[in-house]
């Protein structure tokens, strides 16, 4: 039989990770989130118990999902103390697929460890209809047998694993994600300016997309966020506040490292203004409400946060 599944965190990554592996056979035994009405909602369509406790989650479940929002969501939810998923944890097994520090996945897995079960960072790249449809760019990394152990799970997640990717240790595919959306940050920058030049000069902007697309200034970000920032809909698939966030990683990494990252501390620069602007909920592709002439940073349309 499958093993049961939990989630902690059922926003619209986890909710749709999990409606996507109760498809795929997996019972979703039970979620948690700090929204309790989200939680209800999404445990009666999933048929799984809305949980009230960290403890009750591990309690019902042998592999349980995080997915959390920062470095202090992913700590709280292992507290050393008071209701936490660490809580007769022994045998069962943590998939953390929160950006956050490398760091703090090394630290979650030694306190798993500990606690006699295993984790395994799984950190994804992909969004909210990769989720549902289970074609997410999963990167993992932890110990090897953990990661073997849940292939066939991660599998039903990753376009029955072509898009699965085992990295090494523990932190290492926190390491990597965090370099993958400093750039996916830097190319959204950069393509809103790119943009907001080409307005500025009067230029086609549906033109100059398709330019960029089939020229040297092409990449996945022309595709994705290149209308949208012309249209000005920052409908929310990836937030300004979580590009903040993980561009900050990507620099506490560098400055551990010795280096000096100028576009990349540009680019988290950009995002801070959205979100002292108070739009740290609209999507990334906002960026562009800070460039294009004219604009007052006020879009016309804003999505939830990621």
């Amino acid at each position: 039989m499958n093993p049961k599944i939990a989630f902690v965190g059922v926003g619209r990554m986890g909710a749709n990770m999990a409606r996507c592996l109760k498809d795929r056979g997996y019972p979703v035994a039970a979620v948690f989130d700090r929204d309790a009405p989200t939680a209800q909602t999404i445990a009666g369509e999933l048929g799984a118990v809305a949980c009230r406790s960290l403890s009750s989650v591990t309690a019902a479940a042998d592999v349980i999902f995080t997915v959390v929002t920062d470095d202090n969501a992913q700590r709280a939810v292992f507290a050393a103390s008071g209701d936490s998923l660490l809580i007769g944890a022994a045998g069962k097994t943590f998939v953390n697929c929160a950006t956050i520090s490398p760091a703090v996945h090394v630290e979650i897995e030694a306190a798993a460890e500990r606690a006699g079960a295993s984790s395994l960072e799984a950190c994804m790249a992909s969004s909210i209809p990769q989720a549902r449809n289970g074609t997410l760019y999963l990167m993992c990394s932890g110990r090897k047998p953990v990661f073997d152990g849940l292939k066939p799970i991660l599998s039903e997640l990753s376009d029955h694993g072509r898009l699965l990717r085992y990295l090494g240790p523990a932190g290492t595919a926190a390491q990597v994600k965090a370099l993958v959306n400093m750039v996916m940050n830097i190319n959204t920058a950069a393509l809103a300016e790119g943009l907001g030049l080409g307005a500025a000069l009067g230029l086609d902007l549906h033109a100059l997309i398709e330019v960029f697309s089939q020229t040297g200034a092409a990449s996945r970000i022309v595709t994705t966020d290149g209308e949208d920032m012309v249209n000005r809909d920052h409908a929310c698939f990836f937030s300004a506040a979580h590009a903040a966030k993980d561009s900050g990683i990507a620099l506490a990494l560098a400055e551990g490292a010795g280096l000096n990252l100028p576009l990349a501390a540009a680019t988290k620069a950009q995002y801070d203004r959205l979100v002292a602007l108070g739009l740290g909920n609209i999507d990334k592709s906002g960026i562009a409400e800070l460039t294009f002439p004219g604009r007052t940073a006020t879009p016309r349309r804003t999505g939830d946060p990621a």
